[in-house]
């Protein structure tokens, strides 16, 4: 087995050691490169082949073959000088010809990857011609890419003399001196001209096996020279990509002054040629700031701004991104997505997901955030659940998350490839929810369809089927459930035949269950099929330390909705959610956060204390209403009360919807007062906010 010392280990290198590893005659020593992050370094450590950056520690070793793979033509010339009498040294231009072949190679097979014949030889669909022949001058592969160059048919050369196919072939010429020819030009039988390359197969032991010529049509590669080099006509391509597209596109130079627009940034933002070619990058604006300077200071790109364009203020959110042109900044490239349009795809979206949510379970334990002891357990509790067939019961208040669990358990368990089904038990009608549930037989009622109606049950079998507010179930359709989970069948409504279903339960509830049995509410023995995997999931305010880390999920959604890229909230935003105590759990924080991204402007990256409501809640105790609030601690006494006042002139504003009359009765104050006390408070042009 020959032994290999690759030099360079960037593309051509990495592309060049996985060749060799395909290859049993093949085995590579050591791969040599400056840069230690190399991904051919990387690849070779993986495979635990030596690696290093000098390759002159590696010379003296038995080395046949070098693979020089650097570019540097010094590099080059000191491994030919310093190499033995007996190691082969193959240029960098022969295998980075190799590395695009290789290229070319995986690209076809996953093109092909999906038909069903096979191909005996992946060289046979590459673009470049391959002849090889054995040391006896016959050729042994024969692509179908030379078949077409020579104007022969690939099946009848195989075995023939190679100057018997190609009078004027040199593969004989590199038979003699085992020398490598690279990049030369011929021309073959039938006048066509091709840049060929030809190179000795040397075996393990120093004999020679072959020679292999690699090609290519030479007007192929001059009509790629011609179309890269003629800069005139990609330019006008370019011109003509940008005019035609329906996204609307601004270029602007290095100095921020426009010099391109397209028919769809004139549509959206109402504004010519003349009034953008040549003027500053805010020419545009109506309202926000410029990103194209932005991003030609920062030369980064910057994603998803929204802002105001044009004389009739369209509302539009922005992409823009630098030009770099070999590490010098020449402009900025910036496109508009008119927000309106955005809207109606997201409305589009809503109503998909709401149709893919009746059909499957969308979440999974990764969608569920928390690291608090508290959550932490739950997770962990319903992770257990979910490798059980046993009926879980999800308790918590309103809007902790009781559905997201459900989900999650269905996705995590064995049965998440089949159907997923959600019932709100308190939105179906008493009448109808038995007949939802366990269907019915033509004729049973009134109305009833024809063929009758499987049920939700019958629907989820093999599946899951989640029971939100268990505890809203009539004792009737308590005693059917109740024989689900016992006997595993039910029986439609209007029939007397049962009917065997595997289906896995999983309840929730926001009712206290004990106290329900103690008033006859709810079955005991219901109680105790359902209790068999409880799981408790904590309010909000019992781990509010995951309040941060909601709050930056929540925004990631938030911002999908409203169009919006707000990146976060300060430090007394974040103090004043934690002083809260959260009643409506994480329901009312997403809540809370819409809101406060409601009302900040366009231009403001960060939720404010100031942006987030007042954060009031009522809650019964002992027959009174018991007031709640959040209470910065920063503030003094004084400010306090003035932000108490404030607050209150605020609230009885939204009783009194906006009549000064009405509440400055409701609060005792004469209307002069109240005005007063509503400018000091900046109240005027905020009163029903």
């Amino acid at each position: 087995m020959q032994k290999v010392l690759i030099v360079g280990a960037g593309k051509g290198g990495t592309a060049i050691l996985k060749l060799i590893k395909s290859l049993s005659v093949l085995q590579v020593v050591a791969v040599i490169d400056k840069n230690h992050d190399a991904p051919g370094i990387l690849l070779a450590k993986s495979e635990n082949i030596s690696t290093g950056t000098d390759w002159k520690a590696y010379i003296h070793q038995d080395i046949d073959i070098i693979v020089e793979v650097t570019g540097d033509e010094k590099v080059f010339t000191d491994l030919r000088d310093a190499r033995s009498r007996n190691t082969v040294l193959i240029p960098g231009t022969v295998a980075f010809l190799i590395s695009q072949l290789l290229e070319e190679k995986e690209s076809l097979i996953t093109r092909l990857k999906n038909q069903t014949h096979k191909f005996d030889l992946i060289f046979n669909s590459t673009d470049n011609g391959m002849i090889v022949i054995n040391r006896d001058e016959e050729i042994i592969l024969f692509n179908k890419s030379a078949a077409t160059m020579t104007e022969v048919k690939q099946d009848t050369v195989i075995g023939k003399k190679i100057t018997d196919v190609i009078k004027e072939s040199r593969l004989p010429y590199i038979l003699k001196t085992r020398k490598a020819e690279v990049n030369q030009e011929f021309t073959l039988n039938n006048g066509q001209k091709i840049i060929t390359t030809r190179i000795p197969i040397i075996g393990d032991e120093q004999e020679l096996i072959g020679a292999i010529a690699i090609f290519k049509d030479i007007t192929e590669m001059v009509s790629l020279a011609e179309e890269i080099t003629d800069l005139k006509e990609i330019k006008t391509m370019l011109q003509a990509i940008i005019q035609s597209s329906d996204e609307a596109i601004s270029v602007v130079d290095e100095n921020g002054k426009g010099m391109m627009i397209n028919p769809a940034y004139s549509r959206i933002t109402g504004l010519s040629e003349t009034e953008i070619i040549g003027k500053p990058a805010t020419a545009d604006i109506s309202e926000g700031e410029s990103v194209h300077m932005k991003v030609l200071q920062t030369r980064r790109a910057v994603r998803g701004v929204a802002m105001r364009v044009g004389p009739k203020e369209k509302e539009v959110v922005v992409n823009v991104a630098p030009v770099i042109v070999d590490g010098v900044l020449k402009g900025s490239v910036g496109v508009l997505h008119d927000v309106s349009e955005m809207q109606n795809l997201n409305r589009e979206l809503s109503r998909a997901r709401q149709l893919i949510r009746t059909l499957e379970a969308k979440y999974s334990f990764q969608d569920i955030i928390g690291s608090s002891e508290e959550m932490t357990i739950a997770i962990e509790q319903a992770k257990l659940g979910a490798k059980t067939p046993a009926t879980v019961l999800l308790r918590g208040e309103s809007g902790t998350g009781k559905e997201l669990f459900a989900h999650a358990i269905h996705n995590a368990s064995d049965r998440k490839y089949n159907k997923f089904v959600r019932v709100n038990c308190a939105a179906i009608s008493e009448s109808l929810l038995e007949s939802e549930l366990f269907g019915y037989e033509e004729g049973a009622f009134s109305g009833a369809k024809r063929g009758g109606k499987r049920g939700l049950f019958e629907e989820a079998d093999k599946g899951s089927i989640f029971l939100d507010e268990i505890g809203e179930l009539t004792a009737n359709t308590q005693a059917k459930l109740l024989r689900v989970l016992q006997e595993g069948e039910i029986t439609r409504v209007g029939s007397t035949k049962p009917i065997q279903i595997n289906v896995r339960i999983i309840a929730a509830t926001n009712v206290n269950l004990e106290k329900a049995i103690a008033n006859g509410a709810f079955r005991e023995d219901l109680y105790y099929r359902l209790n068999r995997m409880p799981i408790h999931i904590p309010s909000l305010r019992k781990r509010k330390e995951d309040i941060p880390q909601l709050c930056e999920h929540l925004l990631q959604k938030i911002n999908q909705e409203y169009g919006r890229n707000v990146e976060g909230l300060t430090e007394g935003a974040v103090a004043k959610l934690m002083a809260y105590d959260w009643p409506g759990n994480v329901r009312e924080l997403d809540n809370i956060l819409g809101r406060a991204i409601i009302f900040m402007g366009y231009h403001e990256t960060e939720i404010d204390a100031s942006h987030i409501p007042v954060l009031v809640s009522f809650s019964k105790s002992q027959g009174k209403e018991v007031y709640h609030e959040s209470i910065d601690q920063k503030l003094t006494l004084s400010q306090l009360v003035e932000d108490f006042e404030a607050k209150q002139i605020r609230l009885t504003l939204l009783k009194a919807n906006g009549n000064k009359t009405l509440a400055a009765k409701m609060l005792g104050l004469s209307v002069r007062n109240l005005y007063y006390k509503m400018e000091k408070y900046n109240l005027a042009n905020n009163s029903m906010q």
